[in-house]
C-alpha cells in the first residue's frame, strides 16, 4: 500500500505547477497550503484515466486519509470510473467523511448515477441528514445534478429547504441549488422565496446567484430582486 501511495505522490509532484499551487490554495481556505501540490485539473483527470486501468486504482482508494489535496481529487475522479452502483456507494461513503473542502466535494458526479436515480434518492436523503459539512453538500449537489430536469418532483425542493446549518459551505450549496432550480423549475422554486422558506442569508444569496445566471430572463430577475430581504 505504501509503495502505491508513494508512487502516486511522486507522479503528482511531477505534474506540479507552482503558480497554480498558489492560485488554488487561495480558492480553498479550508485546506492547509502545505497539502496542496498544484496540479491542474485536466492533468489530474488524465492521470486518473490512466490509473483507473491498473490494479493500483483499487488499492489507492483503500488508502485513507490521504496526505495531499490532489490525492483526494484523484480519489474522487477514480470513484467516477466505478461501474458497479453498490460498490460505488460503499466507496463514496468511505471517502466522504475525509473530504475537507468544497472543491473535492463538488468535482464528483458519477455518470452511473443517471441509471440509478431511484436508489440514489434514498442515499441522498441519508447524506443530507449527516452532521458532516461536505457529506450534506454532496447530497444536495447530487439532488441538483440529477433531479432538476426529467426526474424533478416538487418535494425535492422541500428536502433542501429543510436543511438548516450554520456551515457556510452547506448554505452556499443550498443557495446554488435553489438558484439552479429557479433556472430549471422556476414556478415551483420561486414560491420558496415568495414565502420566505429559506434562512435570510440563503434567501438573498439564492437571488444573487439567480440574477447572475444567463438562464433566467431579465423580467424574472427584476422580480427576484424585489424579493430580497433587507
Amino acid at each position: 500500500m505504501k509503495d502505491i501511495e508513494k508512487s502516486i505522490q511522486n507522479r503528482l509532484f511531477e505534474l506540479q505547477d507552482l503558480k497554480y499551487k498558489d492560485f488554488q490554495s487561495k480558492l480553498i481556505p479550508t485546506a492547509q497550503p502545505e497539502t496542496v501540490i498544484g496540479v491542474r485539473t485536466p492533468e489530474l483527470r488524465k492521470f486518473a484515466k490512466e490509473l483507473a486501468k491498473t490494479a493500483d486504482a483499487a488499492e489507492f482508494i483503500k488508502i485513507l486519509p490521504h496526505k495531499y489535496y490532489e490525492e483526494n481529487n484523484l480519489h474522487g475522479f477514480l470513484l467516477e470510473k466505478i461501474k458497479d452502483y453498490d460498490k460505488l456507494i460503499t466507496a463514496i461513503d468511505n471517502f466522504l467523511s475525509y473530504v475537507d473542502n468544497w472543491a473535492t466535494c463538488d468535482l464528483m458526479s458519477p455518470p452511473i448515477f443517471k441509471k440509478h436515480t431511484e436508489e440514489l434518492l434514498r442515499k441522498i436523503r441519508e447524506w443530507i441528514k449527516s452532521e458532516h459539512t461536505y457529506t450534506i453538500r454532496f447530497g444536495i449537489k447530487m439532488l441538483m445534478s440529477f433531479y432538476l430536469d426529467d426526474n424533478f418532483k416538487e418535494e425535492y425542493l422541500e428536502l433542501v429547504a429543510d436543511v438548516k446549518s450554520e456551515e457556510y459551505y452547506v448554505n452556499m450549496m443550498i443557495a446554488w441549488y435553489f438558484a439552479t432550480a429557479l433556472a430549471k423549475q422556476y414556478d415551483s422554486a420561486v414560491r420558496y422565496l415568495e414565502n420566505c422558506r429559506l434562512d435570510k442569508w440563503v434567501h438573498n444569496k439564492t437571488i444573487q446567484k439567480a440574477v447572475e445566471s444567463y438562464r433566467i430572463t431579465e423580467e424574472r430577475k427584476e422580480y427576484l430582486k424585489s424579493l430580497r430581504i433587507k
